[in-house]
């Protein structure tokens, strides 16, 4: 028996905005972040869960963790994880902290640590990565971890056993793919970020397109004119006709109008899909898109988003629109991995690829996990997942991409405990001699113009 007897947050910040590192039309200058859980036991067992943010606001994720932590210590971890779905109605049922929410926004954001912590904890004990526990869970145990609330309008507990039923058959064989990490393949968002150099650009897609990678990502939406020319340079080196595929993502910010005449514009570069390109709660805005580029002279452009969706509620309205050709879930931003594995049912059940958002620090190591859950165990598709290739080193198990898939995680756990020394090195704002923050080259950023 494991008992949870205490926890600790780090707010953990990375200086990415001196590079232009996660660049794009809405974001100039993000500092990669993580608002940091570490749940204690009794045993030798700890749990390590993040959410990602970018960089100011940390600190408050970070204390509405402290708010919600308090509510698994002194519980049994097997209690916690017999009937998976009351506990996470449990833990969203606090009424103080509920009304700053419900079920969105930084209170949601720290539920996904604290939730991910547990995971993380419990494949620990249980000497599995989390997405083997799922795989070998019986339907029924699959469902028993999801809280259907709000949602069983679009799909009751029934339908989605009988979902998993019907994939069960192959499951056995998609395991060992796992194993033989075969299981998911990778796209690159490298080479894609707006604030980077054409050289840089260049560079990056000329290396990427060598490691094999055959779907690539760029941001777009500050300037039409720039993005024409940014995406030739990206279709001469990845070309029309070599089996690559091109996608874009104006991350939110564009009105519904505006989104489809630039993307009018951009359709000659035949991308897959337009990502965030508008608000992330407009369900009927990106029906309306959608709908609007399915005939462009140049062939149909879908729509993606996902990783601004703060719940399973918004992903049911989006697919009950028909609103996504892709699906975007994140993480962290959701309250973690049960409500991850309610938001994969419902893409299964209304036929939507799962593409889950990775472009963040330690996103890769979790989505790696999802990705091969859905795969294996939901939708016994293949889709992609965003590989970013950065900030792997801070990580115990970082995640990595070869000959084209992620490498499957074998080891236990959720794959985003950080060292020691990272969290050190990056703490905000941290220790006088240990901390970054507090040298000279951090002045450049804390004493320079705020970038809004």
């Amino acid at each position: 028996m494991v008992k949870i007897t205490s926890f600790t947050t780090r707010d953990v910040r990375f200086p990415t905005s001196l590079d232009k590192t996660g660049s794009d039309a809405m974001n100039a200058a993000g500092d990669y972040s993580a608002a940091y859980c570490i749940i204690y036991t009794d045993s030798e067992y700890a749990g390590h869960g993040m959410t990602f943010t970018i960089g100011r606001g940390n600190e408050i994720v970070a204390s509405a963790i402290e708010l919600l932590a308090p509510l698994v210590v002194g519980k049994d971890l097997d209690e916690l994880t017999a009937d998976w779905g009351k506990t996470w109605r449990y833990l969203v049922s606090d009424s103080q902290l509920r009304w700053i929410g419900p079920e969105k926004g930084v209170i949601h954001l720290a539920l996904g640590a604290v939730v991910n912590a547990l995971w993380d904890l419990w494949a620990k004990t249980l000497q599995k990565p989390v997405w083997r526990i799922v795989a070998d869970m019986t339907p029924e145990e699959f469902v028993r971890c999801i809280d259907f609330r709000y949602i069983t309008d679009a799909i009751t507990p029934e339908e989605a056993i009988a979902l998993l039923k019907e994939v069960e058959g192959g499951k056995q064989e998609r395991i060992k793919e796992a194993e033989q990490s075969q299981a998911v393949p990778a796209y690159t968002t490298s080479a894609g970020w707006l604030g980077y150099s054409e050289d840089k650009l260049k560079a990056l897609l000329k290396d990427s397109v060598a490691q094999g990678y055959k779907h690539f990502k760029l941001k777009v939406g500050a300037n039409v004119e720039e993005d024409r020319r940014r995406l030739a340079i990206a279709r001469e080196a990845i070309g029309y006709d070599k089996g690559n595929i091109l996608m874009v993502d104006a991350n939110q910010v564009w009105s519904v109008p505006e989104a489809i005449e630039w993307m009018q514009q951009l359709a000659e570069f035949k991308p897959w899909f337009i990502e965030e390109p508008t608000s992330p709660d407009d369900i009927l805005g990106h029906a309306a898109i959608k709908k609007a580029l399915e005939n462009t002279p140049h062939g149909p452009i879908g729509v993606a988003t996902g990783e601004m969706c703060q719940n399973r509620v918004v992903f049911k309205q989006l697919l009950q629109a028909g609103a996504l050709t892709v699906l975007q879930a994140d993480a962290c931003r959701v309250g973690g991995v049960n409500e991850v594995l309610a938001i994969l049912l419902l893409a299964r059940k209304f036929g939507v690829p799962i593409v889950p958002h990775s472009g963040g620090v330690g996103l890769p190591e979790y989505t790696q996990h999802l990705s091969t859950i859905d795969y294996v165990v939901v939708s016994g598709k293949k889709s992609v997942l965003e590989y970013v290739d950065h900030l792997h080193e801070h990580f115990v198990h970082p995640s990595s991409v070869k000959d084209g898939y992620y490498v499957t995680p074998l080891e236990p756990g959720y794959s985003v405990e950080m060292k020691p020394e990272s969290m050190d090195q990056f703490a905000f704002p941290g220790e006088e001699g240990k901390s970054w923050w507090r040298t000279e080259e951090a002045k450049t950023i804390l004493e320079g113009p705020r970038i809004v």
